[in-house]
């Protein structure tokens, strides 16, 4: 009986850890590589503006960190999955609120891009959405699927154009699972 509760408390301990440090431990065993840029849409849905403006007046985010973290919320709660083929374009998708990863990627990127203009950022921040691939401990795991929903993945990079600062960041993972940034691979 002293097994088991001690058992129990282990992993329950355990689970908790890997619950709280799940960015972490992501980022520790999936890289993104980006292997190409996607379109970069701009705002101009009256919808989605005001979706935006309703967000940056509740929440007015000033550093970077806090607008992309501001974009990839307003993503989620605007979109939900879907692995069928649907619109890329978050002008259309403001309506429609199907997406699977490349309109996810599109649709963050255009509300950081919107919202670096409205912080007067946008000299230096870009957002851009990426044709990407993933690394799990190192091996390319899109090779491993022949359909072509699943042989890439969208995500985000965030770029300074001053300094060449990069972050990437996942608004498909972000919606599901919390995290809020991914290891970027970079290429030598």
């Amino acid at each position: 009986m002293k097994f088991l509760k001690r058992a129990t408390l282990t992993l329950l301990l355990l689970a908790l850890v890997l619950f709280l440090g799940r960015g972490w431990v992501y980022r520790q065993l999936v890289w993104y590589e980006a292997a190409g840029p996607r379109p970069i849409y701009r705002a101009t849905n009256k919808v989605l503006i005001r979706t935006i403006e309703a967000r940056l007046s509740e929440h007015p985010a000033a550093e970077v960190k806090d607008v992309v973290q501001l974009a990839q919320d307003i993503t989620a709660r605007q979109l939900m999955y879907r692995a069928t083929r649907t619109a890329n374009d978050p002008n259309q998708l403001v309506a429609s609120r199907r997406a699977h990863c490349v309109g996810y990627a599109a649709f963050c990127a255009t509300t950081c891009n919107y919202l670096f203009v409205r912080r007067h950022q946008d000299k230096v921040w870009q957002a851009r959405p990426q044709l990407g691939r993933l690394y799990f401990l190192g091996e390319n795991v899109n090779r491993y699927f022949s359909s072509p929903f699943f042989r890439d993945h969208d995500f985000v990079l965030i770029e300074n154009r001053q300094t060449g600062e990069r972050l990437a960041v996942d608004p498909t993972i972000s919606d599901y699972l919390g995290i809020d940034e991914v290891a970027l691979r970079e290429l030598k």
